[in-house]
């Protein structure tokens, strides 16, 4: 089932197009990397859905809601984490997620456990009575995902959420989306520093110029841009024997041999690697392994993009 649902969907600013005819579904339970350089049109899409800008044209749905109809209908499942934090000085972390419970109607009798739960899931807990202008800059990002879970939405729509934040911060946020994941929520991750996406999202879409370019999952995406796989093949012994037969495959190319390593680039589909492998174990070749370097979201953004302005 498709919790976001996005049909010919057009934003300008002027003259200049910020969407262009976009097109994009994610289903229930994804964790989806929005990918793009800035000022791909990322931001502007996270904003339609949030129901914070109006689209020039198009249609935008939400667990089956329309986003221009229904903005409150929206608002109620729906969390939305801005790229910048804004600082509410003077205010105690606890007094801050207390005045967005009480924005969104959470009584007050209920309120005081909903956000001892949301700040023990954030690992906030010893930090709820500290004032938050004073927190690091991972800290605020916490607080900031803590205020967009208080009302307990279904959709998360995070822009760039690991922006600024150090190494360890980094990790603690992708461990955290992980479990939100878990617990059956819907995450956009906007972002365009691809690292950071890689191993947190089961789905991408790359975006330049307003124009979604792909989406789907990283494998299938990289399976459809690269023309060529590269194969590593190690043997426990019969090494001579392994490259002989190697040599006699069509689809292997550029076979470099390092002891009983191999590296090798191929145009065998997956179902030709399978048969690699059975080949070479049915001659009788002790396979240690037969691995397939997978790429990473670089080489698929600098497949897809064309990059310019």
């Amino acid at each position: 089932m498709a919790m976001i649902e996005i049909q010919h969907l057009t934003k300008h600013y002027g003259k200049f197009v910020a969407l262009d005819d976009l097109n994009l579904e994610i289903e229930q339970g994804d964790i989806f990397g929005f990918i793009g350089p800035n000022g791909a049109g990322k931001t502007t899409t996270i904003r339609i859905l949030s129901t914070l800008l109006e689209p020039a044209s198009g249609q935008a749905h939400i667990d089956g809601i329309d986003v221009r109809k229904k903005p409150y209908e929206i608002k109620k499942i729906l969390g939305y984490m801005p790229d910048d934090f804004g600082v509410y000085d003077g205010m105690r972390l606890r007094e801050y997620l207390d005045f967005f419970g009480a924005a969104y109607k959470i009584p007050a009798k209920k309120r005081a456990s909903i956000i001892d739960d949301v700040l023990q899931l954030t690992d906030l807990t010893s930090k709820a009575d500290e004032f938050v202008s004073a927190f690091s800059r991972g800290m605020k990002q916490r607080s900031c995902l803590a205020k967009t879970l208080i009302h307990d939405p279904k959709v998360l729509l995070l822009d760039e959420p690991a922006s600024g934040l150090d190494p360890r911060a980094r990790i603690e946020m992708k461990e955290l989306l992980k479990t939100l994941c878990e617990m059956g929520k819907t995450i956009l991750i906007s972002s365009h520093i691809l690292s950071e996406l890689g191993d947190m999202c089961n789905t991408i879409g790359i975006i330049e110029h307003g124009k979604l370019l792909a989406a789907g999952k990283v494998g299938d995406i990289m399976d459809k841009v690269r023309e060529v796989r590269e194969l590593r093949i190690e043997v426990l012994d019969k090494a001579d024997e392994t490259e002989n037969l190697l040599k006699s495959i069509d689809g292997l190319l550029d076979i470099e041999r390092n002891e009983n390593v191999f590296n090798l680039q191929s145009n065998l589909d997956r179902a030709g690697i399978v048969a690699l492998n059975t080949q070479l174990v049915q001659r009788g070749i002790p396979v240690l392994f037969l691995e397939e370097d997978q790429g990473s979201l670089e080489d698929v953004f600098l497949s897809v993009t064309k990059g310019g302005f």
